[in-house]
């Protein structure tokens, strides 16, 4: 616990930490690489490159300093650090690591700024923090473990299935390598999974794309030009080979009321919609289920949703659009998602709406979202990179 000085410090110096935040977690991450190499597997460096990561960061310690004292708002806002952390399997350990390097870089860009007594009081805030992360990402572990075949740690999965889905997506069903049953999610979950690839240890979330059923989980997985897990997925992985599962996580999970809801997808986007929307169906929900592919070739799970209209004609709406290709009444239409047509199909009343694709598309939908006065507790969105403002959101 903090003393009554180093309150007073950490109120003192931290507008000065936040005006030079972003430099100091751009400086922390290659000196704790430097430091550490055994901890930078966990770390996409495509994030670290665009500066994705450095800037969540950021957010997430100047986000403590300000609420801190507010238990309950600490916990919400940590909520998405403490799901990432347990779909990598982050240990007590590793949060030393974490703090020496931190305020190595805080000491570093700050200079003379940084006294003994000021290094102390936020050595002890950052200790605090890791502490209410360690103690929320244990109470995960646990409970995710005591679920019928729930585990701890790593679990060894092999490739059961592999099944294209569209010119650039493929399905992955993965079974246990020990014959166990596997614990249940929520729909619109992701996983953990770590790689060997080249010798070295990769890992990466996924979106699992199936309903829960006890015996396999399914990951479908977009082929990145430059990304180095999906390339391995797509092109050496097959069926027969094994891979590492860490524990579900992840917020994108629907809502516990009754009121209609919209899922809105573009691209990739779509894995955590199909078993949120067969959720929301079974529950007895009105689902709007509006998804945009670049082009034809490129939309996957077009029958898997038709399947799920012909089991649920009256409740279930779907609209697909093509960003570029011909005109096709039965399957789809051109053109983009925007304001308009999410107006035209916004069900009446009260109605949840979860969005998910890329950085634009999802931009786009929250600002479409805000002017039609759909409040913020009722936008769900989630990010497959490092978490970034959507304005209005």
């Amino acid at each position: 616990m903090l003393t009554h000085e180093q309150e007073q410090l950490i109120d003192a110096t931290a507008p000065l930490v936040a005006e030079h935040l972003e430099t100091i977690t751009q400086r922390f991450y290659p000196l704790m690489f430097e430091r550490y190499p055994e901890v930078k597997p966990l770390f996409n460096q495509a994030h670290q490159a665009d500066g994705g990561q450095p800037r969540v960061l950021a957010g997430a310690v100047l986000a403590y300093v300000q609420l801190r004292k507010e238990p309950e708002k600490v916990k919400q806002t940590l909520a998405t650090v403490v799901e990432k952390h347990v779909s990598l399997d982050i240990q007590p350990d590793q949060y030393p690591i974490v703090g020496e390097c931190l305020l190595a870089a805080v000491a570093e860009v700050l200079g003379d700024a940084v006294t003994p007594e000021i290094a102390d009081a936020w050595t002890a805030l950052y200790n605090e923090l890791a502490g209410l992360l360690i103690e929320l990402e244990d109470r995960r572990y646990h409970e995710f473990a005591k679920r019928e075949g729930g585990w701890r740690g790593k679990r060894t999965f092999r490739i059961a299935e592999k099944t294209p889905e569209s010119a650039v997506i493929t399905s992955f069903v993965l079974a246990p390598e020990d014959g166990g049953a596997v614990a249940d999610y929520q729909p619109g979950q992701f996983i953990g999974v770590r790689l060997e690839i080249d010798g070295e240890p990769v890992y990466r979330h996924y979106s699992l794309s199936g309903y829960p059923n006890g015996k396999t989980y399914r990951l479908s997985i977009k082929r990145e030009l430059q990304g180095q897990a999906s390339r391995h997925f797509h092109d050496t992985l097959q069926v027969g080979d094994t891979l590492e599962l860490l524990p579900p996580a992840g917020e994108l999970i629907l809502d516990e009321s009754q009121s209609p809801v919209m899922l809105l997808s573009g691209g990739v986007g779509q894995t955590p919609m199909l078993p949120l929307a067969r959720r929301a169906l079974e529950q007895g929900r009105q689902v709007v289920y509006m998804h945009a592919a670049q082009e034809r070739d490129q939309h996957a799970f077009a029958s898997e949703l038709k399947s799920l209209e012909d089991n649920y004609p009256q409740q279930l709406t779907s609209v697909t659009l093509y960003e570029r290709g011909s005109e096709d009444e039965k399957l789809a239409r051109i053109g983009r998602i925007n304001r308009e047509l999410i107006a035209h199909h916004l069900p009446q009343g009260e109605v949840e709406c979860y969005f998910v694709g890329p950085q634009g598309f999802m931009t786009a939908v929250n600002q479409a979202l805000d002017t039609l006065n759909i409040a913020p507790e009722q936008r769900h969105y989630e990010h497959f990179g490092p978490s970034r403002s959507l304005n209005a959101a």
